[in-house]
């Protein structure tokens, strides 16, 4: 369907746009919380994997087929 309306599409004008955002960003943070679990982040960002909350035990498997042949 086409916008025949003489309203305009975006936020107007840039200080608009930024009143907006501004708007926006301030009522994200009434509702931001704390990570419940800090010592469990530097596990995430080393790429651990979790299940139903739980970590899971990481196989000592070679991953490639080229790592398979160098361990035989």
């Amino acid at each position: 369907m086409r916008n025949r309306s003489k309203i305009t599409k975006g936020p107007g004008s840039r200080a608009a746009g930024i009143a907006v955002a501004y708007k926006l960003i301030e009522a994200a943070q009434s509702r931001w919380r704390a990570v419940n679990a800090p010592h469990l982040v530097a596990l995430v960002r080393a790429g651990a994997k979790f299940e139903n909350g739980k970590l899971l035990e990481r196989t000592d498997e070679p991953a490639t087929e080229e790592a398979r042949k160098e361990a035989a």
